[in-house]
């Protein structure tokens, strides 16, 4: 239990400094390329708040890879004093070995999954709304054109969102099965209400009723299959603001209403499988550096090559990966499953093979 608590606690220094490592480049880099975008209140300070703020989005994004240079690094520190080999010589089994990878690695695989549902969306759309707000000076929150939808023959124009989520400035047009237009209404605000309805209020409606165009206000009126309440705060951000999820109902409601949906949908798989990811990084780590019987011909710096090397083949085969999906239509979730796949099978095949 001590030795398997030792072990633990190295592969979580490994992972920190790793973590710590790229957080810093990143975090300069980002901070960097965001004080071009200064303007009014927007000024250094914020930046570097809005920089702190987006980080932990960046960092949970290349958790595979600091999962993957964080486990090689803590296990090739323990290479290289010899206590690997003075572990293996007393007789500890490899079983021992992988169980004491496999509790922090299944802790930071849960820690993840509950960071992308409860904490690094919510501090992303914090950041960018605060950064909209302090550039622009105002409480409008959807930038000029503002947003479109369309479900069946209605079209959904939403052209403000207020302080405290409330939505504004709507339009709402309604054609006929041989594309004429039937009906518009103007809506000055809205309610969002449960089960995608929105209740307009202060309304100005324009319908065609026996050739003839009436127009009347309404105090208020009721709209289904609308955005959710979830939705609204991130529709004119990137999907990184989205928790998993608001990702999958905003992805499956863009496809009941016939719009693109595939790429928030392959977003939502990539995220959910991304832990997996992470477990199978650690897996391959563990049989690139705890492998006794190359050890003698390779040192530290060559271990961290070699994950350096493997990291970029990742992101790179991955990108490749799921470009060839959407351009083929090849199913989503497999698609977002096959890099985990392939690393699972790689680590095992090293494992079959290690020397221990």
């Amino acid at each position: 239990m001590i030795l398997q608590r030792y072990i633990a606690a190295n592969l979580v220094r490994g992972w920190l400094l790793v973590l710590f490592v790229l957080g810093s480049v990143f975090g300069l880099i980002s901070f960097i390329a965001e004080l071009d975008r200064t303007h009014f209140d927007y000024n250094a300070t914020q930046v570097a708040r809005y920089t702190l703020l987006t980080l932990p989005q960046q960092l949970v994004s290349l958790a595979p890879v600091i999962a993957l240079l964080g486990s090689i690094v803590a296990l090739a520190n323990l290479d290289r004093f010899n206590e690997l080999t003075v572990i293996s010589c007393a007789g500890v089994p490899r079983r021992t070995l992988l169980l004491a990878i496999a509790f922090p690695t299944l802790l930071l695989m849960a820690a993840l999954w509950l960071s992308m549902e409860y904490v690094t969306p919510t501090l992303h759309q914090n950041a960018e709304q605060q950064r909209h707000a302090l550039r622009y000076r105002n409480d409008v929150r959807i930038p000029d054109g503002g947003i479109w939808s369309r479900n069946d023959r209605r079209y959904i124009h939403l052209g403000k969102m207020f302080e405290g989520g409330v939505p504004g400035d709507i339009d709402l047009y309604e054609f006929d099965e041989h594309g004429r237009l039937t009906r518009t209404l103007h809506v000055r605000t809205a309610q969002v209400l449960s089960d995608r309805r929105w209740l307009f209020q202060g309304v100005r409606e324009k319908k065609l009723v026996d050739g003839v165009l009436q127009t009347r206000n309404l105090k208020e009126l009721e709209i289904d299959n609308l955005w959710a309440a979830a939705e609204l705060p991130t529709l004119t951000l990137s999907s990184d603001s989205m928790t998993l999820s608001v990702l999958y109902g905003y992805s499956q409601y863009l496809a009941s209403n016939g719009q693109t949906y595939r790429h928030h949908l392959a977003t939502f798989w990539q995220r959910l499988l991304m832990p997996l990811t992470v477990g199978a990084m650690v897996l391959l780590a563990t049989s690139v550096s705890a492998n006794l019987g190359s050890r003698r011909d390779r040192n530290f710096g060559v271990n961290i090559g070699i994950g350096a090397l493997i990291g970029i083949l990742f992101y790179l085969g991955t990108q490749i990966l799921f470009a060839l999906g959407q351009l083929l239509s090849l199913s989503v979730p497999l698609v977002a499953l096959a890099p985990t796949l392939i690393v699972a099978v790689c680590a095992i095949g090293l494992l079959k093979r290690m020397r221990w």
